[in-house]
């Protein structure tokens, strides 16, 4: 009985973690995604508090979506916003943001 309850602990543990959002992911995201029209790159996050990222990003980062296909300069990044790894993808950008955001206290480190 103990050895059957401590797997099925170790099953919901390992499934809960896997399935919350990673910051790594975001920052690849980020990188892959967003640097190329924002050229100030990670320091850009830092310009928005969380609770207005927090904002962009609701709803499956909808208003994000919103901002950037209504822009002519974003031009380059409608295909990733139309994309369905855009909304798969947008609870790791929504932490990465979050992490980094101005008043988070937190700096990305290089890598």
């Amino acid at each position: 009985m103990n050895k059957f309850l401590m797997l099925v602990l170790s099953v919901v543990i390992f499934t809960s973690i896997s399935a919350s959002a990673a910051i790594y992911k975001g920052q690849r995201e980020f990188v892959r995604n967003c640097v190329s029209c924002h050229k100030a790159g990670q320091s850009y996050i830092a310009t928005k508090r969380k609770m207005e990222w927090k904002s962009y990003t609701r709803a499956k980062g909808k208003r994000l979506k919103e901002i950037h296909l209504s822009s002519e300069k974003a031009k380059k990044s409608h295909k990733y916003f139309e994309s369905k790894k855009f909304s798969k993808n947008t609870r790791h950008l929504e932490d990465f943001l979050l992490e980094y955001a101005k008043d988070s206290g937190n700096v990305p480190a290089c890598n």
